[in-house]
């Protein structure tokens, strides 16, 4: 018994200093969202906000039954056209006579941690809107996986994550039964 328990210990330490991290997400399967707000007057980022919810609302349905992010960059490519149209038109309503520009790109982002999972500081796949000037406080999130999607109803098949590691140590402690 102390043999399994020393083994396991070796495994957790192995794991915890060897620099991996077990929640990280690979930065080439994920397509990120950007709004950037106009200015970071108080008005500007209330819009930027409204914006966010509705261009949300547009692309949920549209992404909900991709698999894979190439698949999303596809939908949203094939409709940047009309997301602009919900951001411009959302300005509108609002009474604000700036525009806005809507495109896919590949930009930097600062390490962050959604839901448990870390997307670390590098460059990833983006829908970047940008509101007027885009120089004010901005908003961002994950679009694949829809970690910004958290609460939403999205169709599709609940995403399972199995454990490997975990699976081993359950056979393992399975096994001195």
């Amino acid at each position: 018994m102390c043999k399994k328990i020393l083994i396991v210990v070796l495994v957790f330490a192995s794991l915890m200093f060897s620099g991996c991290s077990m929640s990280s997400a690979s930065k080439s399967d994920v397509v990120r969202i950007h709004i950037r707000a106009n200015s970071n007057e108080g008005i500007d980022q209330d819009v930027k906000l409204i914006v966010r919810d509705n261009i949300i609302d547009y692309i949920t349905p549209l992404i909900a039954s991709c698999n894979s992010s190439n698949e999303v960059k596809s939908v949203l490519g094939d409709n940047l056209n009309n997301i602009k149209l919900v951001a411009s038109d959302t300005l509108t309503r609002c009474g604000f006579e700036y525009g806005c520009s809507v495109g896919l790109r590949n930009e930097f982002f600062p390490s962050r941690d959604y839901d448990g999972v870390t997307f670390g500081a590098d460059y990833y796949d983006a829908l970047i809107v940008e509101l007027g000037t885009g120089k004010g406080d901005n908003w961002w999130c994950v679009a694949y996986p829809p970690l910004c999607f958290v609460g939403e109803d999205i169709e599709g098949d609940n995403v399972k994550y199995k454990s490997k590691l975990l699976e081993l140590i359950n056979g393992f402690w399975g096994g001195a039964k």
